[in-house]
């Protein structure tokens, strides 16, 4: 992902305003998501969406924005990234389950 993909916008997962944000594939394009949906979503909860989940997860049970809001693995991450700034850029790590993949 360059910086050509990047402008300032709207997450639709997070809902914060004004941040840089980035063209998420709700299906992975390694899946056959590349003529499918996409998101917009800061820099933040894109990072963490793929370090929570892996790409065969995100293709067969999280392809939507209401179904990644849903699921609780991220759903306290956003509770929390909504409240920060948008000049907020938090360090992201993938989860333990997700290293011993």
């Amino acid at each position: 992902m360059g910086k050509k993909d990047r402008h300032v916008g709207w997450c639709e997962l997070c809902e914060r305003e004004d941040v840089e944000i980035t063209v998420h594939h709700l299906t992975p394009k390694e899946m056959g998501g590349t003529f499918e949906p996409t998101a917009n979503l800061c820099i933040p909860c894109h990072k963490q969406i793929h370090a929570l989940y892996t790409n065969a997860e995100l293709a067969v049970r999280l392809n939507t924005i209401a179904l990644l809001r849903d699921d609780p693995q991220i759903h306290s991450f956003i509770k929390w990234i909504h409240k920060q700034p948008s000049s907020r850029v938090p360090k992201i790590k993938k989860s333990n389950e997700r290293k011993k993949r």
